[in-house]
């Protein structure tokens, strides 16, 4: 009997543990495992984390990883992945998953999709396909992948949207939120509303008690990180989360930096997801205690110094800075894997960091003393 049959009649559950200065420590329980929040998930698109393989992810102290609706089922397809065993087993990831509904990824797609009160209608970025999603089908699609945390389709709206936009976006997503909750059908599988209502509060805070009338096993804040100032996005966050219930999880979509992780964990967020950690690795930014640093920088040339001197991952205790400039200045695919397994390796040290602060009630004297300087560029 595998982790999903044996517990297949209950459906993922939080717990809230403590609070120090408005943070939260809570530990969300699924078949698949136990993840301690407040958590990053590490962004899996396509069943994959860039570079690395999912023995690395875990090794790196992963609890649970991101996969995109939007992408699955372009390809290789929902169905394939649920006859091959569903999405832990395709990609041999035995810990939880929460995939989001692909809103985000169609709004991108601003010139080949078309938005009405039924869904979404768009052309595939592969192949120009045409394609449907209707909240009705972004579930059954996340059933089929058989993810422990599902979310619901949403209309996410780019920076800035007017106010009829972001109302006529959040009244349609609240909608949305209801037609998928009428068609859930597994009970091993969380499903989560998504607060919306663009840079307004007064819009965000009735989607936001509109959504937790509905009832959702966590939620959602969307629509930020999409090119809105910083205290913007901060203001917003702390509007949507004082409407969200405290007995269930808040998860931050999209978001973000390190600095932004630690001010939304002060707002009570616990769950957050971003491409930057990877993204950047492969770029070559990285993320250091001192802050960050572009290794192709000719200065690091002949530097025989590790990557961060703070830091404990396999690519600081092992590699100079000098080689991992070889490496990404020569093209060597090496580069990405390094890279990322620091920059992952970074963000989740910091969750651990950040957990133990709250645990300790010292969470308000850890946020002021860590985030001088993480986002900008080492001296």
């Amino acid at each position: 009997m595998n982790a999903l049959e044996a517990g297949a009649d209950e459906r993922p559950r939080f717990e809230r543990l403590s609070r120090s200065a408005g943070a939260r420590l809570g530990r969300l329980t699924s078949s698949h495992g136990e993840v301690s929040t407040p958590a990053f998930m590490p962004v899996a698109t396509a069943a994959s984390v860039k570079s690395l393989t999912p023995k690395h992810v875990e090794e790196l102290g992963a609890e649970i990883i991101l996969s995109n609706t939007y992408h699955l089922m372009l390809r290789p397809g929902a169905d394939l992945v649920a006859e091959l065993g569903g999405l832990h087993r395709f990609m041999s990831w035995g810990k939880p998953v929460l995939t989001d509904s692909g809103g985000f990824q169609v709004a991108s797609l601003s010139a080949l999709r078309r938005v009405s009160d039924e869904g979404v209608t768009f052309r595939s970025h592969l192949d120009g396909s045409l394609h449907s999603l209707t909240p009705e089908r972004a579930v059954e699609i996340q059933e089929k992948l058989g993810s422990d945390v599902a979310m619901v389709l949403d209309q996410c709206l780019l920076y800035p949207s007017d106010r009829t936009e972001a109302r006529t976006a959040a009244l349609r997503s609240l909608d949305w939120a209801a037609r998928s909750k009428r068609v859930r059908s597994r009970p091993d599988q969380a499903l989560f509303g998504i607060v919306q209502g663009g840079a307004f509060e007064d819009l965000r805070r009735e989607n936001a008690r509109a959504l937790v009338e509905l009832g959702f096993d966590g939620y959602g804040v969307g629509g930020l990180a999409v090119g809105e100032p910083k205290e913007l996005m901060r203001a917003m966050t702390a509007v949507s989360t004082a409407e969200l219930p405290e007995d269930r999880p808040r998860y931050l979509m999209g978001v973000g930096t390190p600095v932004d992780i630690l001010e939304s964990v002060a707002l009570g967020i616990d769950m957050f997801d971003c491409v930057l950690p990877t993204r950047n690795a492969r770029n070559g930014t990285l993320f250091t205690s001192a802050g960050k640093i572009a290794i192709k920088n000719a200065r690091y040339a002949s530097d025989e110094s590790p990557l961060d001197p703070a830091c404990r991952c396999y690519t600081c205790s092992s590699f100079s800075r000098a080689y991992l400039r070889h490496l990404f200045v020569a093209r060597e695919m090496t580069a990405s894997t390094l890279n990322t397994i620091h920059n992952l390796h970074f963000y989740l040290d910091l969750m651990k960091r950040i957990r133990l602060a709250i645990e300790e009630d010292r969470f308000a004297a850890f946020l002021a003393d860590s985030k001088t300087g993480l986002d900008e560029p080492a001296a």
